[in-house]
């Protein structure tokens, strides 16, 4: 049987199981690192596009008050298990959309990393992240954001296809960028262990596996792009590294960290 989904909506009870490749640790010692470079020793920090908040347990166990922010609620149901499972009191989880995100005052930072940024998919929606990251900073605080660049979904994983067969899932990733409109689709098959409750004798337990798609869609961007959106927002870019190092990022970057300074704006607003 095949089912459709939206966007990391179902997908959530499994993504950190297909994502246990991924080194959370040195990333999140990457963005400390960055932070403390900024003198943001600690305080409130929000993160946008959170997911299952493996990032931002880990912030907080480095000493921020977190606050996760994300616009699938199945993401945030196994980020706030994972919080109530650690006895984890310095997280805050809200649902809201990274282009329309409100908080109730300033904080010390804002980051938006694993790529969250590019799956909005216009250049003025990003502008519009950047503005409101600029309103909620306190003053002269930072902004840090990666995103993936049209290089990499174009000439990287740009009509790819990739699997990986498990014991209790397997899965396929079928890129396909279009470079009309420089959005990557990523086309994602599921197939899910399932069990049945009724047992026949001689045979399996009624084993199964449940067929899922769902699709990604992501923009790719050079840096002049991504420059661009945040002269536009009113912020002040800082750096452009080559993802995990501080050398400057160039065209043929894959990742890039983007460091983006508040600065006084005099039609900044608070909710």
């Amino acid at each position: 049987m095949e089912r459709y989904m939206d966007c990391y909506n179902s997908f959530a009870r499994v993504y950190d199981e297909l994502m246990d490749n991924i080194p959370y640790r040195e990333w999140a010692d990457y963005i400390l690192g960055l932070l403390k470079e900024y003198g943001i020793e600690n305080g409130l920090v929000a993160e946008l596009g959170c997911g299952t908040g493996n990032i931002t347990e880990l912030l907080s166990d480095a000493g921020y008050d977190m606050i996760g922010i994300d616009n699938s609620e199945d993401m945030l149901e196994v980020a706030n298990e994972k919080k109530q499972l650690h006895g984890n009191d310095s997280i805050l989880y809200l649902l809201q959309d990274m282009e329309e995100f409100e908080l109730f005052g300033t904080v010390n930072a804002i980051i938006c990393v694993c790529d969250s940024i590019n799956y909005v998919t216009d250049k003025a929606g990003i502008t519009e992240v950047f503005r409101l990251a600029n309103n909620y900073l306190e003053a002269g605080s930072i902004f840090i954001c990666d995103f993936k660049t049209r290089h990499y979904f174009r000439d990287v994983v740009g009509e790819s296809v990739i699997a990986e067969d498990r014991d209790d899932i397997s899965f396929i990733w079928d890129n396909y960028y279009d470079e009309e409109q420089d959005i990557n689709e990523l086309a994602l098959s599921l197939f899910v262990r399932e069990y049945d409750n009724t047992p026949v004798e001689g045979e399996d337990t009624g084993t199964l596996y449940r067929k899922y798609q769902e699709y990604h869609y992501q923009i790719g961007l050079d840096i002049e792009e991504m420059k661009k959106c945040v002269e536009e927002s009113g912020m002040e870019l800082v750096a452009m590294y080559d993802a995990f190092t501080h050398e400057p990022a160039t065209h043929d970057s894959e990742r890039v960290y983007v460091i983006a300074r508040e600065t006084k704006q005099s039609n900044k607003f608070y909710c």
